[in-house]
């Protein structure tokens, strides 16, 4: 039995002919670029995430760049952040002439550990970036506590977390800011690249509408730099169709979680991810961790069922930021994580049959 890391081709083929219809008044439209479905997803995305307003741009990781722009960081300031992430969350911050300061995870969720923070924090500090990583959402009260004690802003990577929610509240509502992806794997996936950036603030909502498109006001007037960060229209219409079906695939990947966790509770090897009292994750990925990971992956490989490491190599190990002066050992959760962490398929069409075959192939690669 086959199994695949994600099936898009299953999940699109009850949406074929709405995609297409989307696409096809875009295209009658001539309207490419700031068209009416994007102010309609920018709306929808805002009310899903409970938020005063949200700004369409071209990536998940042109949200993170666009935000930090919008709040004026820049060379010489600080911004902590975790280095088991994807590359984007400490890339974005690097391209602002900005220095990402690693903090290390909770070893349990993965996520920043709110207890390491406040002794990273210092003059140069403009930011913490805590990431929602594989769908469950950082502890927001305790960071935006200590952002608030030191004046700090709040820049939610809510890249893998679109839906997620702590006490009642979506990720992407807590912070100064959230940030989105929809990357076609991503919970809520466009047919190409696009992303969101959502505020609570009038004012900032303003001015993240002017940074992504050249800080233009009015048009070719410039008082300061941003970039060109717009969301296509096309990929906004694609994302409106698909919106109407994500609390149903959510549901169906937190289904397939709990079967996940029941079956692997025999199998002493593996640890099944731990979700947080008082927090809704929408398994954007479902992470194990698993002694003698490789040799685990490649005979998942061998038996036809796709897996993936998130992530292989912490970020503060990474060669583009030895200039960072980290060293191995100095992160050891995160460095755990990376060696340990296997993702399972886990994606809203996963059938319990294959579930079922994916948890007997780890247990007969550990019974040997």
């Amino acid at each position: 039995m086959k199994v695949p890391m994600l099936n898009l081709a299953a999940q699109h083929e009850g949406l074929r002919d709405d995609l297409v219809s989307s696409a096809t008044e875009v295209m009658d439209s001539h309207r490419y670029i700031n068209g009416p479905q994007v102010a309609e997803i920018e709306q929808a995305v805002a009310e899903y995430s409970d938020c005063l307003g949200a700004v369409g741009v071209s990536s998940g990781t042109d949200a993170l760049l666009c935000a930090m722009m919008t709040l004026g960081i820049s060379v010489g300031d600080e911004v902590i952040t975790t280095p088991y992430t994807f590359f984007a969350t400490a890339g974005s911050i690097w391209r602002t002439g900005a220095r990402p300061v690693f903090v290390d995870i909770d070893p349990v969720t993965f996520n920043i550990d709110p207890a390491r923070i406040e002794a990273a924090i210092n003059v140069r500090t403009r930011a913490v970036m805590p990431v929602h990583l594989f769908g469950q959402m950082a502890d927001l009260d305790a960071i935006c506590d200590i952002a608030n004690c030191h004046g700090l802003h709040v820049i939610e990577d809510a890249a893998q977390a679109i839906g997620a929610t702590q006490r009642g509240r979506k990720a992407g509502s807590f912070g100064d800011v959230g940030c989105f992806s929809f990357f076609p794997s991503k919970n809520l996936g466009g047919l190409g690249d696009g992303g969101m950036v959502t505020a609570r603030d009038a004012g900032l909502l303003e001015r993240l509408l002017q940074c992504r498109n050249h800080a233009s006001n009015p048009k070719y007037f410039h008082s300061w730099v941003g970039g060109n960060f717009r969301l296509d229209t096309l990929q906004a219409a694609a994302l409106m169709v698909k919106l109407h079906y994500l609390e149903r695939w959510t549901a169906a990947r937190r289904s397939n979680a709990a079967l996940y966790d029941t079956l692997l509770a025999e199998v002493d090897e593996v640890t099944a991810p731990v979700v947080r009292p008082g927090n809704g994750s929408v398994f954007n990925q479902y992470v194990i961790r698993a002694r003698r990971r490789d040799a685990l992956q490649q005979r998942l490989t061998e038996r036809g069922i796709a897996s993936a490491i998130y992530y292989p190599l912490s970020l503060h190990q990474q060669e583009c930021f030895a200039a960072l002066g980290y060293s191995k050992g100095q992160f050891p959760h995160s460095e755990r994580a990376a060696a340990r962490s296997l993702a399972l398929p886990v994606y809203p069409e996963l059938a319990s049959e294959q579930i079922r075959h994916v948890v007997a192939a780890v247990k007969g690669f550990y019974a040997g």
